[in-house]
């Protein structure tokens, strides 16, 4: 399959990249930069110049290929909502640039959404349709109804491994600001997390056999205790480890305080059964002491 991927520089979607070339397939890759282009071209992808709020390019990149990946959002958190309604609208232009063609499409999205207090599954609906990121996931799924094979795969707020600027590697550095690796009351909520590389082999499983209309939970580890992630943290940078209250979260957490106060259990059963993707790689706590998380 000739594939279009989105987001193909990122640290997941470069790892998709690999992965799909590896399956024998070729890859078209958005690039909104000159050196987002030149990394592609390095790395053996065909270029495509556009970005995200340039809907006829997505649309004409859409349609000369075979599938859709897409991985790409403007992670600017002071600009949150109007970049997933920019999302929102670019989903809705390359989903339906493949209507009536039983092409696959494969969007990102988020395990955050669903209820707490008890593990999620790929039937749960996001909690609240109309919120920001599942604009896009309901938009998406809509389309497999007209001819498109769209399908999601929700990721977790860790998706580890080497290059990782997410979530964690953000606690490591409040922890070396502070001097002390922190988590919020007693440490018992959960954060899910998976390996990119196993995260790419799911979203290729995803482009070449889901059926119109699937949710995949691209989990390998339901939930991790987050007094487990801040005593990995203290181990790897000799801090010390305590508890902070909720009402100390804010100022010592500043913009991720809402992030480590989630309690997010979510099976990834279905996806495994169904496509037949099994994680191998390390788990995060591992991998958080053995990938240079800390040098």
């Amino acid at each position: 399959m000739r594939v279009f991927v989105t987001g193909a520089t990122g640290f997941i979607g470069s790892a998709i990249v690999r992965e799909l070339h590896t399956a024998g397939h070729q890859v078209l890759g958005l690039a909104r930069s000159d050196k987002a282009a030149e990394l592609l071209a390095r790395a053996g992808v065909e270029v495509h110049r556009g970005e995200l709020s340039d809907l006829d390019s997505l649309t004409a990149a859409a349609r000369a290929c075979d599938g859709v990946i897409h991985t790409a959002f403007i992670h600017d958190f002071s600009q949150y909502l109007a970049n997933a309604e920019i999302d929102r609208k670019a989903v809705e232009a390359m989903a339906g640039a493949l209507e009536g063609s039983n092409k696959p499409i494969v969007v990102t999205s988020g395990t955050a959404g669903h209820p707490p207090g008890r593990t999620s599954t790929e039937k749960d609906a996001p909690r609240d349709p109309a919120g920001p990121r599942a604009a896009s996931e309901v938009a998406v799924l809509k389309t497999a109804g007209r001819g498109v094979r769209a399908s999601v795969v929700r990721l977790p707020p860790s998706v580890h491994g080497q290059g990782d600027h997410g979530f964690v590697p953000a606690l490591i550095d409040i922890a070396r600001r502070t001097g002390i690796a922190a988590f919020v009351g007693d440490g018992a909520n959960h954060w899910p997390a998976v390996h990119r590389l196993d995260a790419a082999r799911l979203f290729r499983l995803a482009l070449e056999k889901a059926a119109p209309g699937s949710t995949f939970h691209g989990v390998a580890e339901e939930g991790i205790p987050m007094r487990a992630i801040a005593e990995t943290i203290g181990q790897g940078l000799g801090l010390p480890v305590r508890g902070i209250s909720a009402d100390e979260a804010s100022a010592h957490f500043d913009w991720m305080a809402r992030f480590v106060q989630l309690d997010i259990l979510t099976s990834s059963a279905i996806t495994q059964a169904g496509l037949g993707w099994s994680p191998r790689e390390a788990g995060l706590l591992t991998d958080m002491r053995e990938s240079g998380y800390f040098s």
